[in-house]
């Protein structure tokens, strides 16, 4: 186990997507993020924590799990939710895929993470839930 971590348990309201982003970036800071660093980690947090909370849970509540560990200059991002699962990984992963359009989403979420993390992998199963996770070097750019 990673001796630095934390874990927080959410339900699954909207307004605690912020409350989720601010506690994540609270949590990366002892790495001496750049602006732009903490910037990339709290959107990708609230794109993985709305996804839980539309499309996971739909029209119900349920539990978030946010988990975040740090080796090193890594961080590591779980976003767990035990909702419906997504069907279809790789189609969800395609760019302006969205399984609501009539919610006006833009179907990015995937992507926008994807873009602004080292690596994403996402773990679903249906009627079981859905895992995101996250990882990030922090200070890859500085020594550039």
């Amino acid at each position: 186990m990673h001796k630095n971590y934390m874990k927080l348990k959410i339900p699954s309201y909207s307004s605690n997507e912020s409350f989720a982003r601010a506690a994540v970036a609270a949590f990366c800071a002892q790495l001496n993020p750049t602006i732009e660093e903490i910037s990339d980690i709290k959107t990708v947090v609230s794109e993985a924590v709305t996804n839980a909370i539309i499309h996971g849970y739909e029209n119900s509540v349920g539990e978030v799990i946010i988990e975040c560990r740090i080796k090193k200059d890594l961080i590591e991002i779980i976003i767990e939710d035990f909702g419906v699962g997504i069907p279809n990984v790789k189609r969800a992963r395609e760019p302006l895929y969205t399984s609501k359009p009539e919610l006006e989403r833009s179907g990015m979420g995937f992507t926008v993470m994807e873009t602004f993390m080292d690596e994403l992998v996402i773990l679903s199963e249906k009627g079981i839930g859905t895992k995101i996770i996250l990882r990030k070097i922090i200070g890859l750019k500085k020594e550039k």
